[in-house]
């Protein structure tokens, strides 16, 4: 009789711990929609279905490759990346786009200033630093899901015309879509829940 008391007690506490996990996860994701500085980032279309998950849009930004001259903390002797993070400043330009001004390895120097925000981004291992001239941080924006059936007329737009992601970046530069936009016109934007 206790060992059938003891399996429900520690079924229970573990189900509790996954509700408190998955709230914190998406606590985490709404406080960076509320509370983030808000960026615009040019995009470009790649892919616009998952098999599994239905449409969405595979986006490109302007700060989806950074020059390697850029990076301002490449030690000397260093031929590639170690699947390291990467702090990239960004600063909004006079078209209302926000663009990479500097970059850096493991953590920036100082704060940015009050009309920058840093995004960190993944750069996996392999790039040949004294050989590339670009290379291609993961922000984990690189997809935008969309109601069924939309994705490829979306993508089609996005060729033709300039499209932009309302991005949201928190202070410690995790960075969440906030809204995908045409032009000025908002297309669809992310509850907070």
């Amino acid at each position: 009789m206790m060992t059938g008391i003891r399996l429900i007690i520690s079924a229970v506490v573990l189900a509790l711990v996954q509700i408190g996990f998955l709230s914190w996860i998406i606590a985490g994701r709404a406080a960076i929609l509320r509370d983030g500085k808000q960026v615009l980032l040019r995009v470009e279309p790649i892919d616009p279905r998952d098999m599994l998950r239905g449409d969405f849009i595979r986006l490109g930004y302007d700060i989806s490759r950074i020059p390697v001259k850029l990076i301002a903390n490449i030690p000397a002797g260093k031929l590639t990346s170690d699947d390291t993070p990467i702090v990239v400043r960004l600063k909004q330009g006079a078209d209302g786009y926000w663009q990479a001004t500097a970059a850096w390895f493991g953590h920036a120097p100082a704060p940015a200033a009050s009309d920058e925000t840093d995004i960190v981004g993944h750069v996996s291992a392999g790039w040949d630093l004294s050989a590339a001239t670009t290379i291609a941080p993961d922000y984990g924006i690189e997809r935008f899901y969309l109601p069924e059936g939309e994705g490829i007329a979306i993508q089609d737009d996005m060729r033709v015309r300039p499209f932009g992601v309302r991005v949201a970046i928190a202070a410690d530069g995790a960075a969440q879509i906030k809204a995908l936009m045409d032009g000025d016109k908002t297309l669809f934007e992310e509850p907070l829940y």
